[in-house]
């Protein structure tokens, strides 16, 4: 048992450490007129992927840490005019493009596959 929480931990400690480095790597690109909202939650999933966890509510919460790292990103990136708080954000996100919703998406859906696929199955 301790191995397992050993390594759920680790994976959820590299999704963190990758959502972080695709922020600064989101903010460093749009300063070049580059748009890669999927990043944040893309690097996420890539770095949960690296260690191997068995339970299957780690690939659910990296997927989670991927949209909400995505929604953080393009709320840094982009606040809204009429309010800039995040509670205000989080709370009208039927105002975002379609595109970047879909970008967000994209970053969450990559951030649940690759730890799932990278996941240890129990014997059964």
């Amino acid at each position: 048992m301790h191995n397992s929480s050993v390594g759920n931990a680790l994976t959820l400690l590299c999704a963190c450490l990758g959502a972080y480095v695709g922020y600064l790597g989101f903010m460093y690109l749009a300063d070049r007129g580059y748009y890669a909202l999927a990043l944040p939650g893309g690097l996420a999933g890539l770095a949960a992927g690296i260690p191997r966890s068995r339970s299957i509510g780690v690939p659910i919460l990296c997927g989670l840490l991927a949209v909400f790292a995505g929604l953080v990103t393009e709320y840094r990136f982009a606040p809204f005019v009429a309010d800039s708080s995040l509670s205000y954000f989080l709370t009208h996100l039927t105002g975002l493009k379609q595109f970047s919703l879909t970008l967000i998406g994209l970053g969450g859906l990559i951030g649940f596959w690759v730890p799932f696929r990278r996941r240890i199955r129990a014997a059964a």
